[in-house]
């Protein structure tokens, strides 16, 4: 069943009313699902209806209207029986948020229905219904029946008890057989054969997202889609001896080739039979509308376990992703970075946080534009003057929902995507692998790159970030004969002129220089703190790239915090930053990801110009202070040891001095720092927590990490901590009643540069 539309492109018909209706954004979605009730599930016209009211009798609520409603049967319907599915549209430019779940399932209650849909056709969302019962928790499952089986009790019941956390773990699972498949089949190890799976995984995710009925690559459509090219081929007359996996891995390569994914050589490495059988596990899964959180958490879960055991890599769990992330509570406009991102974890963690506020503050204009729109007023207007308001507001909703468009240009989520997110690791299949990750999760994967992390590479360089997380490498050194070389410059003449175009001049030349004025020097020689641990080095990294006033979250071994021979470690952060947060966590939580070093979760600001100017004019004056105190006697010793022919102390006596002047000059130091200390003082929140969320065998349990996210965030408000500024796309109406749109500023109470007209 096709979808018309008037050449207009204003109205839409509807079957179900058997009339044209308004082309709203949610009118469109209603449609397009009704045709996939019909074509992908079999059900008829006359067993579904559209914008039926169902009520709340027992509350009192009043009532409301479900989009769409399915019945069993026609004489169900006919009969006024409860129906089988309740369906709520939403436009699809819209991410679909809790509250709709709540709202929908609602209406499905009020009918007694057996499952809840709720879809903006891009993604897909299915509950079951607690019957009785208002539902206070949403159990997702995997999918709706099919007509045929709508009056199968069994059938039904099965599907019931799919849930969506067993929909991730038998997807998850389904990887871990697939990998074993490729080891078995083809003898590749375990990194080649997990290289294996993502190229195939891709390959699904190419042709579903290319297929608007969402069409399943499934083992049936390979064969169908070899057969049609070999018959064009025998057509033709041309010799093809490429294998036909083969030619959808190359179709792949094309779509993905901006965002470096697969090396242009790159090739499958199974044999065919091999991908047909993965192709046939994978086939009840439709990778292009499952949720995110569905494919995205199997993925991590597949990385993990493969990694972890057969790789040597470990990953930060998620309960620490998640507390360190809403600790530093990254803002829209904000730019965030991790110079060692493994898999992606923060770098996911932060889009997907940074998302759901773009969404709350779409979702807030819109109740704030129906409020203007449908006050009082609207229900004294004539029927036609209705649906001149009503076709007002579809054209302003469908403005907000372009913002939530990761193909608009000037859009909030692909700005927040492709502008905002940055990532390095030093491991090229580690870099693959969070690209892979965070085209799973949603998005976000541009800005991740193969790279030193203690190198400039892209728009990844000093005083730039607003947001730091990350976990560096513990325990390792960067050895001494690690020279910068001509590999490392960049050359892309194409790549410079754009990234200074979009960074600027000045600041992209700065960056370059630091690998381009540094070729045949140590790398440990771009550092200032005397230590050849990754750790203490990535610490200077990141504040480095921090802007002023910029914060960071970082997992460190609990020794940097107490080893004296990190005391100048210590010493250099207390002179670039504030510590804002201190965290004990168990080494349970990283015994599971195959860690075994005690760790803490560390939180910075870098100084702000005010404060750096401050704590340097504090610093010069105690150390004018303190060494005019002791003037003379330094003097005096150095005086001695410089001592020269028949004056000159013995070895033994210049021993002795130079013994006293480097306790002088300790004691110096160390009143220094004490003054210092009393005068740039400030409170340092210190956390213990004995439960993170996850046990040392990776099993969920209390986590103490959230009442203390909860509790910290008052308190930095409170303190200010840190200053974010407000960025927000608002609407108003001016006095002629023309609608007004402005651009995303800095505050949301400045005046805009300028207006849009959305209105004509």
């Amino acid at each position: 069943m096709e979808i018309q539309k008037r050449k207009s492109d204003k109205e839409i018909y509807a079957p179900l009313k058997d009339k044209w209706l308004v082309m709203k954004p949610e009118e469109e979605v209603r449609q397009k699902y009704i045709c996939r009730l019909v074509d992908s599930y079999g059900y008829s016209l006359d067993q579904m209806d559209q914008e039926i009211q169902v009520s709340n009798s027992q509350r009192g609520q009043g009532a409301a209207r479900a989009d769409i409603v399915v019945w069993r049967s026609k004489e169900d319907k006919e009969s006024k029986k409860y129906p089988l599915i309740v369906v709520e549209c939403k436009a699809e430019s819209v991410t679909i948020r809790k509250e709709d779940y709540y709202q929908g399932m609602n209406y499905a209650s009020w009918a007694h229905a057996d499952f809840f849909v709720t879809t903006n056709l891009k993604e897909t969302r299915i509950f079951r219904i607690v019957k009785g019962q208002i539902p206070d928790k949403l159990d997702e499952i995997v999918d709706i029946p099919n007509a045929s089986k709508a009056n199968n009790q069994k059938e039904i019941d099965k599907l019931l008890k799919q849930t969506k956390a067993f929909t991730r773990d038998e997807f998850s699972k389904l990887l871990f057989k697939c990998h074993n498949i490729i080891r078995n089949n083809d003898k590749l190890s375990p990194e080649a054969a997990f290289d294996e799976i993502s190229k195939i995984l891709f390959i699904k995710i190419r042709y579903e997202r290319n297929n608007s009925d969402s069409q399943i690559f499934s083992a049936e459509r390979f064969k169908a889609l070899k057969k049609s090219r070999e018959d064009y081929n025998k057509e033709m007359k041309i010799e093809d001896e490429k294998p036909f996996h083969q030619h959808l891995f190359d179709l792949t390569k094309q779509e993905f080739v901006h965002d470096h994914l697969f090396d242009d050589n790159a090739k499958i490495e199974i044999r065919e039979n091999s991908f047909e059988q993965i192709v046939k596990e994978l086939e009840i899964y439709n990778l292009s509308t499952t949720s995110d959180d569905v494919k995205g958490i199997a993925f991590e879960k597949f990385l993990g376990k493969t990694f972890r055991g057969e790789l040597g890599q470990f990953f930060t769990p998620r309960t620490i992703v998640d507390f360190m992330v809403s600790v530093l509570d990254p803002q829209e406009g904000e730019l965030v970075c991790d110079p060692c991102c493994g898999s992606g974890g923060f770098l996911i963690k932060a889009f997907e946080f940074v998302r759901e506020k773009i969404e709350k503050d779409i979702e807030q204009q819109k109740e704030d534009i129906k409020a203007q729109f449908y006050g009082d007023d609207y229900d004294k207007m004539s029927d036609k003057k209705k649906q001149e308001v009503e076709a007002e507001v579809a054209q302003i909703f469908s403005y907000l929902n372009e913002e939530l468009n990761i193909n608009n240009e000037k859009g909030r989520l692909r700005s927040l995507s492709f502008d905002c997110i940055y990532g390095t690791d030093a491991n090229p299949r580690m870099a693959r692998t969070a690209k892979m990750n965070m085209i799973m999760h949603g998005d976000g994967h541009g800005g991740v790159h193969h790279h030193d992390g203690l190198l400039n590479v892209n728009g990844i360089f000093e005083n730039r970030f607003d947001v730091i997380l990350t976990n560096p490498p513990f325990g390792a050194r960067v050895e001494k004969d690690l020279i910068i070389s001509e590999a490392d410059r960049f050359t892309d003449e194409a790549k410079i002129e754009e990234y200074k175009n979009r960074y600027g001049k000045e600041e992209y030349e700065r960056a370059l220089s630091q690998v381009n004025d540094n070729v045949g020097e140590s790398l440990l020689s771009l550092y200032k703190i005397d230590s050849s641990l990754t750790e203490v080095l990535f610490i200077e990294r990141c504040l480095n790239l921090l802007k002023p006033g910029g914060r960071m979250g970082i997992v460190l071994p609990e020794g940097v915090l107490n080893n004296t021979n990190l005391q100048k470690a210590r010493d250099f952060v207390e002179g670039k930053a504030k510590i804002l947060l201190i965290v004990s966590i168990p080494q349970d939580v990283f015994i599971a990801s195959g860690a075994t070093v005690k760790p803490s979760l560390l939180f910075f600001k870098k100084f702000d110009e005010d404060e750096a100017l401050e704590y340097s004019q504090i610093l010069h004056q105690a150390q004018m202070s303190v060494s005019s105190k002791y003037e003379e006697e330094v003097n005096e010793l150095e005086e001695k040891i410089k001592l020269r022919g028949k004056d000159a102390l013995t070895k033994e006596d210049k021993k002795v001095c130079r013994a006293k002047l480097n306790a002088l000059q300790e004691r110096i130091e160390a009143e220094v720092k004490s003054i210092v200390k009393e005068k740039f003082d400030y409170e340092i929140p210190i956390a213990e927590v004995q439960k993170a969320g996850i046990s040392s065998t990776g099993a969920e349990i209390e986590n103490e990490l959230v009442p203390l996210a909860k509790e910290f965030t008052p308190y930095r408000i409170e303190n200010k901590l840190w200053g974010v500024p407000i960025k927000s796309v608002k609407y108003r109406i001016d006095d002629d009643g023309n609608t007004f749109r402005f651009r995303m500023t800095d505050n949301i109470l400045s005046e805009p540069e300028a207006f849009y007209n959305i209105k004509k």
